[in-house]
């Protein structure tokens, strides 16, 4: 822990960049010891500018307990690059990170095939779709998806993944604790739970808008490949994103769209310069890994699976209210090979049969650790399999059926 606080000392050095964070460390070797050098030290560093070696005069250490303090309250790991699980990948870029905050369990980067998704924040119905579609299918062909927690396309890329259950990782633009956008709150726990949250900002650190672009060289160093869904053609971070992974060197997709679609025309634009390839499903992104990664990746046909969704649940809901006698619950055939469930969210499912129940109670009857139940619970909750009612009692929301 003494010198994990140099770490964060050095991390939080205002007004000096990554990349001279990085040659600090090339040339000192570790946060401790550019603490201690002295000036004439700083100096003698190839390529930083004398205003940025009077940044490091500030010694106090009191911000860096502060942050550590947060992170053993939060639960939050400081990975940092003298970390053998650090990703290669992400080193190897132009501005790294010196550390980043964990929370959840953090993937072996360099092992997966991680593909970022990322579009626009206004999505339209095609792209929520398309990106749910395409996360779903890359998680159940063997790839790991990678995006921000924001609303409209990313928010739906961690949904896709999450419902073929798996695990998937948001690199974030504001600290681990601070939610943003507030409504992503359920996103944020899942997540955590079957993957994990990063954020190079520590605890407390609000959503600026200037952090996001920022942000999003971190999401494109930790993927083989970038996927573009929609965006427009100005103005847009999903491009921000693509450029900075064509200048690491990294593969870009993008999602075609109507030619007078104002969301689609960047992605269009990225086509037809010959800047992005163009898919129509999951592995046409993920033939291209194929032969490296062949005990990773499956080429299985997969179809993201129909649920009552928010709309329908919301009208059977209504129609529950408003009629004398309940309707009886559509059937959910738990046998049925292509219902989309995880074995997790069978067993749940399985635990309610009797009535409701609180999570302690599922978690008791199902045997299964707490974080895959949350993570089945929330999955079953957003596509109308089970409802919450009072005192955080979770039901089916459907009749099962079983051979």
């Amino acid at each position: 822990m003494g010198g994990l606080k140099y770490w964060v000392w050095l991390s939080e050095v205002k007004g000096l960049s990554s990349r001279s964070k990085l040659l600090l460390l090339e040339h000192f070797g570790t946060p401790e010891e550019i603490y201690y050098a002295d000036a004439g030290e700083y100096r003698l560093v190839k390529d930083l500018l004398p205003r940025q070696a009077e940044l490091l005069s500030d010694k106090s250490l009191a911000g860096a307990d502060q942050i550590l303090g947060d992170c053993q309250r939060l639960g939050l790991r400081i990975l940092t690059m003298q970390d053998a699980d650090y990703p290669l990948r992400l080193r190897n870029i132009y501005e790294p990170p010196c550390l980043l905050y964990v929370k959840g369990q953090l993937p072996a980067f360099d092992e997966e095939v991680a593909v970022a998704m990322v579009g626009t924040r206004k999505a339209t119905p095609y792209g929520i779709e398309s990106a749910e579609k395409l996360a779903f299918g890359l998680a159940r062909q063997g790839a790991l998806v990678v995006s921000g927690a924001a609303y409209g396309i990313d928010a739906s890329a961690h949904r896709g993944a999450l419902r073929a259950g798996a695990k998937t990782v948001a690199v974030l633009g504001n600290g681990i604790d601070v939610v943003y956008p507030a409504g992503n709150e359920w996103l944020y726990h899942d997540v955590a739970a079957s993957g994990a949250l990063l954020s190079e900002y520590p605890p407390g650190t609000a959503a600026e808008g200037w952090h996001f672009p920022v942000r999003n060289r971190i999401i494109s160093g930790l993927s083989l490949a970038t996927v573009v869904v929609e965006a427009p053609e100005w103005r847009s971070g999903a491009l921000i994103t693509a450029n900075t992974a064509l200048e690491q060197g990294r593969d870009v997709f993008a999602v075609p769209g109507p030619i007078d679609a104002p969301m689609s025309r960047g992605c269009n634009r990225l086509i037809a310069d010959s800047a992005a390839g163009l898919i129509m499903d999951s592995w046409d992104v993920l033939r291209e890994y194929e032969a490296q990664y062949p005990h990773k990746l499956h080429c299985d046909r997969v179809e993201l699976p129909q649920t009552l969704g928010y709309q329908a649940r919301s009208e059977e809901q209504a129609k529950k209210t408003a009629a004398p006698v309940q309707e009886k619950l559509p059937a959910l055939d738990l046998s049925a090979g292509d219902n989309g469930l995880s074995d997790d969210q069978i067993d749940v499912l399985r635990a309610l049969r009797d009535g409701a129940l609180q999570v302690d109670d599922v978690i008791e009857k199902t045997q299964l650790p707490t974080r895959r139940v949350l993570s089945a619970l929330t999955v079953l909750e957003i596509d109308g399999y089970v409802q919450q009612g009072s005192g955080k009692h979770f039901s089916l929301s459907v009749t099962l059926l079983e051979e």
